[in-house]
């Protein structure tokens, strides 16, 4: 019988997205080793305040019976994870927090799953280095569209490729947003809307104004061209009120607008995102419905691949990260690329 390799793994963060990925990962553990020879489990987790650490792959206990945070580098010690997987809100005032315990778990010896997209940016080329000095690697699918496995295939199933440009309709929310626009709804509307049905968050703003989807493209280019991410500049055209006109002049026409970032490999650090037109029956971007999102690499002579995938959820992001979490025990290569 094929041993199974254990990987205990710290988790930080417990909002809905790590949440998740605990359930995902506790309640089909046997599955998991039986198809892939792997025993991932959450052995502690650290959130905000407080911290616990969970023995023999045990649900976690209510936070009231959670214990205050000691330094990372002593949860690290204590628990030796062989994977941190980091689910934290991608907000500024957090950026250092995050980036500083992603550096403590590569040095730690651990290997690094991220959903949080603003340290990637802050610090992309300090934790590839960092993870190539310690031997660690660190997977992203979870910051670059969710269930979209738009991060894999640019890190590892474009290999060899020539890719010349990269194209996303990166943001859910925007897709949605703009087709209710086309519909008539005032701007205010379709984004109570799109409240409702939780495909929006509360704050909306870097949705529409095309910095979501920028920040997803940036990283790509990171993976299929080695750019410094954090030192891309960015052109965003915003979805208004104003959008609404041309959204329901599209519409007239058979047509959509969406919300397309792209990069160019022969203009190195720049990413632009626009408000552009495609017929309802031009795959991929024109196709999409709703929340749906789509990425396609032109790859010169081979063509061009496309990947198309479902809504923005709390669940895709964590089967993105479980996805991640499984690879690295079979193609454990160091840094990001």
């Amino acid at each position: 019988m094929k041993a199974v390799l254990p990987l205990p793994i710290l988790l930080i963060g417990f909002g809905p997205v790590a949440q998740r990925y605990e359930t995902v990962l506790r309640s089909r553990r046997e599955e998991f080793r039986r198809r892939y020879g792997v025993d991932p489990r959450v052995v502690a987790i650290r959130g905000r305040r407080s911290q616990v650490v969970v023995p023999g792959g045990e649900p976690p206990p209510a936070r009231c019976r959670w214990s205050p945070r000691t330094p990372i580098e002593e949860l690290l010690s204590e628990v030796a994870p062989a994977i941190v997987a980091q689910a934290v809100p991608s907000d500024p005032a957090g950026t250092a927090e995050a980036l500083a315990d992603g550096r403590a778990a590569l040095a730690a010896g651990a290997h690094l799953v991220t959903a949080t997209k603003s340290p990637l940016l802050s610090g992309w080329s300090e934790l590839h280095r960092v993870a190539c000095e310690y031997g660690r690697g660190i997977r992203i699918s979870g910051a670059t569209g969710a269930a979209l496995p738009a991060g894999e295939f640019a890190r590892a199933g474009l290999r060899g490729f020539e890719v010349d440009t990269v194209q996303g309709c990166m943001n859910g929310t925007a897709n949605f947003v703009l087709d209710r626009l086309g519909e008539g709804m005032p701007l205010a509307a379709a984004v109570e809307v799109a409240r409702d049905r939780g495909i929006a968050e509360a704050d909306h703003t870097a949705d529409l104004s095309g910095a979501d989807a920028a920040t997803k493209v940036r990283l790509l280019t990171g993976l299929l061209w080695g750019w410094d991410v954090g030192a891309c500049t960015v052109d965003t055209e915003a979805v208004t009120a104003d959008t609404a006109r041309r959204a329901v002049n599209a519409a007239g026409r058979g047509a959509v607008l969406r919300q397309v970032a792209s990069a160019r490999a022969g203009e190195p650090g720049r990413v632009v995102v626009t408000l552009a037109e495609f017929r309802r029956t031009e795959s991929p971007f024109g196709v999409l419905t709703g929340p749906e999102k789509a990425v396609r690499f032109d790859c010169g002579e081979a063509g061009d691949l496309s990947i198309v995938s479902g809504r923005s959820s709390p669940l895709g992001a964590a089967l993105a990260m479980v996805k991640d979490t499984l690879s690295l025990a079979v193609d454990p290569a160091p840094g990001l690329a």
